[in-house]
């Protein structure tokens, strides 16, 4: 028997002879109008690959992590709340803890050298916090470079509409805290605000980077070395993984282009702009794929959702179950065996790339426009992404957007009304803003509020 292997018994077919028993098969039908569809960021997206796609594209592969971590965001009230679940979720396999806290009175420095979370690295949202109250937090921190701090004054501008206290005052101040504390890693880019704000994946990318050179442009400190990007995977699986894979393209391009070289972090969750309050459970499929998008896309650190996270307040049972889901996939599924494990992928690294492309693109005219800040300031950013939203809107609203037990398979039977912990829908709040804010908003949220209005 010959040893010839069955690669070897088939001669290759390139994409042209790939295309030309396509449109016979096809009878006449159009080729492009038939099989290739546009998505919402202007991708052609054709019916098939081939390695002949990957010729002159930037290797991706060396880009990615080698491992993620396991995270769970946790809210607390006062120290001993939060210590108590801090131990429950590392204990239960959470490896980075992503803390907001609301309480002036925690103290970091007896929570950090707890014995009983020695190896946990911990993530700590600030975002909400004045400059000038950052200075106290930090000191009661163990000053470690393996924590990080997500402060983002400028997404605070983006989804607020106002500063803290005033463009000068809060750099100035930024600028201090980063002088004063330099093994801080205090600068963080919140782009999980755009993605839940209804932005398409491309204008994410754009104003992730545009955002970041907001920062470069005002913080030349010497200290100044780390960005941590905050971000969201919605459900369309493959695009989610190549906008993170472009995401590490797009800054690295961007470090090149300004000669600087800053290390970043990657932290990821579920968008909550496709979320339900009906049909809940489906949140916790819906949440997996995510996660699972976020894995292959190379986020650094990963944290889900809990299913009931709209109408329900922090619990301990929903957050268990969202810690084993990523727990599920890392030691059952095997998702930490591989890294880069899309990497060579025919489609997702010519996703990628196009995303990188446009995006770049995108982010070139905002720079050309005065930079991301000014277009703010005239409302260009919010303007596109409303356009965006309103688009994603339309799509849902005629069933071409897909939500199962919300518009479409519906659970006539299922009632919410009497379930409501907190209010699950947007709130508008009358204030004076000096410019129109981002506003993230749940896609379902117009039909949960009639059904609850019928129910």
């Amino acid at each position: 028997m010959s040893e010839q292997s069955l690669f070897e018994m088939f001669p290759p077919v390139n994409s042209k002879g790939w295309k030309q028993k396509i449109q016979a098969d096809l009878k006449g039908a159009d080729y492009n109008k038939t099989l290739v569809w546009e998505s919402a960021e202007g991708i052609k997206v054709k019916p098939f690959y081939s390695s002949e796609d990957l010729e002159g594209l930037t290797p991706s592969s060396e880009l990615n992590p080698s491992s993620w971590k396991v995270g769970q965001r946790i809210e607390a009230q006062d120290f001993k709340d939060l210590k108590k679940q801090c131990i429950n979720a590392f204990k239960g396999g959470a490896e980075h803890l992503i803390l907001h806290l609301d309480s002036n009175e925690v103290f970091l420095d007896s929570l950090i050298s707890e014995p009983l979370l020695k190896g946990c690295k911990f993530l700590i949202e600030a975002n909400h916090r004045a400059p000038d109250t950052m200075s106290g937090m930090l000191k009661s921190s163990v000053e470690s470079p393996h924590n990080i701090f997500l402060y983002d004054i400028i997404g605070h501008l983006a989804g607020t509409g106002n500063w803290h206290s005033s463009y000068r005052e809060d750099f100035e101040t930024l600028e201090t805290l980063i002088s004063d504390f330099p093994k801080m890693k205090l600068v963080a880019v919140n782009g999980a605000l755009y993605q839940n704000s209804g932005a398409n994946k491309i204008q994410e990318l754009a104003y992730m980077v545009a955002h970041s050179k907001a920062y470069l442009d005002h913080l030349q400190t010497d200290d100044f070395g780390h960005i941590t990007f905050k971000t969201s995977t919605g459900s369309n699986y493959f695009f989610e993984i190549a906008k993170l894979k472009a995401l590490r393209q797009l800054f690295q391009k961007l470090m090149e282009e300004e000669q600087r070289s800053l290390s970043y972090h990657i932290i990821s969750s579920p968008s909550e702009r496709n979320k339900s309050i009906y049909d809940y459970n489906v949140n916790m499929l819906r949440s997996t794929t995510e996660c699972m998008a976020a894995i292959l896309g190379g986020a650094d650190t990963i944290y889900n959702l809990p299913y009931d996270n709209m109408y329900h307040g922090q619990n301990e049972f929903a957050d268990r179950i969202a810690r084993n889901q990523l727990l599920i996939l890392k030691h059952e599924s095997y998702f930490d065996q591989v890294s880069n494990a899309a990497a060579g992928s025919y489609y997702i690294e010519s996703l990628s790339e196009e995303m990188v492309e446009k995006a770049w693109a995108i982010y070139k005219q905002i720079e050309a426009g005065g930079g991301f800040l000014t277009q703010l300031k005239e409302h260009k950013i919010q303007k596109k992404i409303k356009e965006s939203a309103y688009s994603q809107q339309q799509a849902f609203n005629d069933g071409h957007e897909v939500l199962v037990g919300c518009n479409k398979y519906p659970n006539e039977a299922d009632k919410m009304k009497d379930q409501l912990d907190k209010d699950p829908f947007m709130q508008k709040v009358s204030r004076k803003t000096l410019i129109e804010p981002i506003i993230e908003k749940r896609l379902a949220e117009p039909l949960e509020k009639n059904r609850l209005d019928h129910e």
